[in-house]
């Protein structure tokens, strides 16, 4: 299971948890996860959001290993130029 920081508003749709734990090994089994333990979040992962391993951000690289040691965070899109 890997422990999931919920980021601002995004615990509001997780039944106001701010930490979650899920069973995955990568970004896209995590995301996954969390939206069929929490359909309420689904609509804000459909929409984008990034997710922080261990220190760096990831948008869209849904491969990346994530292990039960990783510090991973979920947060609204970051978007910027």
């Amino acid at each position: 299971m890997v422990a999931v920081r919920l980021w601002g508003s995004l615990e509001a749709f997780a039944d106001g948890k701010s930490e979650v734990e899920i069973a995955a090994s990568n970004m896209r089994e995590l995301l996954d996860g969390l939206a069929t333990a929490y359909p309420e979040l689904k609509q804000q992962l459909s929409r984008g959001v990034s997710v922080a391993i261990d220190g760096r951000i990831y948008n869209d690289t849904w491969a990346t290993p994530i292990n039960e040691k990783s510090e991973v965070v979920l947060l609204s899109r970051l978007v910027g130029g």
